[in-house]
């Protein structure tokens, strides 16, 4: 909505153009043209457009790396201690609060549908899926283990880097000398 009242297109307008289908509105506040294909993952791109210092975490970040079978029901995001913690009606929300460490590192940014989403690589998500495996399942946390370290791309050096900084070096040992 901030865009295109950037643009000159009033709220009025904006409001009459959706309710005659040439827009649609995907959140709060994110509309985009009807006549565009589909997006492929709405739920992050309405996220980021309306949180962009929020980040991609646990679950979330897990189905978009593909080291997981587990289909999340809601947006898994990371923002700071210090930081408001956003809210939104839909998609619903699963907000963690991260120490600043924690939150500023291992942060990728990838393009979704032409938008930049923060999302937390695959071995930060990882530690911070044995950081919070209490919250998620243990589960959920081995079966990304197990994915992880059956692809040929590995950074088990990254891997422990990010155990350390969420201080969880001494727990994910075990697990990693087990699936190694």
């Amino acid at each position: 909505m901030s865009q295109a009242m950037d643009r000159g297109i009033s709220r009025y307008m904006l409001y009459s153009l959706r309710d005659s289908g040439t827009v649609e509105q995907v959140s709060r506040g994110v509309y985009r043209l009807a006549e565009l294909p589909s997006l492929s993952n709405p739920d992050l791109v309405a996220v980021a457009l309306r949180y962009p210092n929020a980040v991609i975490c646990l679950v979330s970040a897990l189905s978009y790396h593909a080291i997981t079978t587990q289909i999340p029901h809601r947006v898994f995001v990371a923002v700071s201690r210090d930081s408001r913690p956003p809210s939104l009606e839909y998609p619903p929300l699963s907000v963690h609060r991260f120490s600043e460490p924690s939150f500023g590192s291992g942060i990728e940014e990838h393009t979704i549908d032409g938008v930049a989403i923060k999302i937390y690589s695959m071995e930060k998500t990882i530690a911070d899926c044995f950081k919070f495996r209490n919250t998620i399942g243990m589960d959920v946390v081995l079966e990304a283990l197990k994915l992880y370290t059956a692809r040929k791309q590995t950074d088990l050096e990254a891997l422990l880097t990010y155990a350390r900084i969420c201080r969880v070096d001494r727990v994910m040992y075990p697990y990693l000398e087990a699936n190694l």
